[in-house]
């Protein structure tokens, strides 16, 4: 059994992280799970779902499926009374199924088959989002009489992942397209954007919500009462580096609905995925081979048995930056270059970011992800050169 010091642990975050990453120890150390595994802790996704609930009261919270649709994590949040945000009919199958109901189920995705618009119809969701006339034409047709949010462009300075222009349209044509949507039969319901994954900038949600107020006041003169606006996700999660917390968020968003939208305040909805999951996950790997590529080299590869096709997509260009942990933490350490296992010469990890594991470390030892719990699982590759998908364990009070 891998013995871990509660001094290890404490030292990668606060009390609460202390004690979801001993539950799932806990699991580890007796079930033994083969690795490359997820495991993720649901009291702390019930707790950072509530923190942000407690922290923007009278917002209406949509928990984004994609980013860990793990059917133990959606079951909790239908229980909690959680909304979500659904990008194709897989997802809402999981959640009618695992107890949402269809009117609080938001299909958000912009980009949606014909067919796929009737299905979701036909399951009861009557909430779309779309960015293009053609979309809402099929909205129309599919759709009948549904409500509708045009998705706009946005700057997403202070993100990770900014969305660049795939998603969304410009204002005066959100303007347009929901004048359109209003001719064919639908319920214009308001403006959604998204302020870019990992938004580490409170204030980064601003410029888009003061052109989602211009968008409303202008159909306002037509007659036109557009009630909501849609935040979208972007809430940070904790990684080695902490964001601001997420009241900091909540009084910038505030504050700004304020400011733009005056004695005129919408119906705020936000789609948070990453705030709400990623600190409940753990990934324990092991260390397939240690190696340098010359006798000067001074940093040693370390190739471990998950990599950037088995879940850890995020990776691309060191944008996540993963706390770690070892099994041989508390010894001497030096800095590593950190791959997956596979052949493609794409799978390194991190060659820029600064990490110094122990200098023993050597093949057989683990060595843990820490807050992996979204945009892993589902980013892993069905069978990339024969290597599974990753496999999910949930812990609840998990005790010896």
């Amino acid at each position: 059994m891998v013995n871990w010091s509660q001094s290890q642990v404490r030292s990668s975050g606060n009390c609460q992280r202390y004690e979801a990453t001993a539950r799932i120890r806990r699991f580890l150390d007796q079930k033994h799970p083969s690795t490359p595994c997820l495991v993720i802790d649901l009291p702390t996704v019930r707790d950072r779902f509530t923190a942000i609930c407690n922290a923007l009261p009278g917002v209406d919270v949509f928990y984004a499926v994609k980013a860990n649709p793990t059917p133990e994590v959606v079951e909790l949040l239908a229980a909690e009374g959680s909304n979500f945000d659904v990008a194709g009919p897989n997802e809402i199958d999981l959640c009618l199924a695992k107890g949402a109901a269809a009117e609080s189920i938001m299909y958000s995705n912009p980009i949606k088959k014909a067919r796929d618009i009737a299905y979701a119809y036909g399951q009861g969701v009557r909430l779309f989002v779309s960015d293009s006339e053609q979309d809402v034409r099929g909205v129309a047709t599919h759709a009948p009489g549904a409500k509708i949010m045009l998705r706009i462009l946005v700057n997403s300075n202070g993100s990770i992942y900014p969305f660049g222009k795939k998603f969304g349209c410009t204002p005066d044509m959100a303007t347009d397209l929901l004048r359109l949507a209003r001719e064919l039969g639908l319920v214009p319901l308001g403006v959604a954007f998204h302020a870019g994954s990992q938004q580490l900038d409170p204030n980064g949600w601003d410029a888009a919500i003061a052109d989602a107020a211009d968008v409303t006041a202008k159909m306002r003169t037509e007659g036109v009462e557009l009630t909501a606006v849609n935040l979208g996700g972007g809430l940070p999660a904790s990684y080695r580096d902490a964001p601001p917390p997420v009241a900091e968020y909540a009084a910038a968003i505030t504050a700004s609905i304020a400011k733009h939208f005056g004695s005129h305040r919408p119906n705020v909805m936000i789609e948070p995925g990453r705030a709400v999951v990623a600190e409940s996950g753990l990934i324990r790997s092991e260390v397939v081979l240690v190696s340098k590529k010359s006798y000067s080299d001074q940093r040693r590869w370390v190739f471990l048995d998950i990599g950037r096709y088995g879940g850890l997509a995020e990776t691309e260009g060191e944008a996540i930056a993963y706390p770690l942990e070892t099994s041989k933490d508390g010894g001497p350490v030096g800095p590593v270059v950190i791959a997956g296992p596979t052949c493609d010469a794409d799978d390194v990890l991190y060659q820029n970011t600064c990490y110094e594991l122990p200098l023993d470390l050597s093949a057989g030892d683990h060595v843990d992800l820490v807050c992996t719990g979204a945009y892993t699982s589902t980013y892993s590759s069905v069978a990339f050169n024969g290597f599974g998908p990753l496999a999910t364990y949930c812990v609840d009070d998990w005790s010896d």
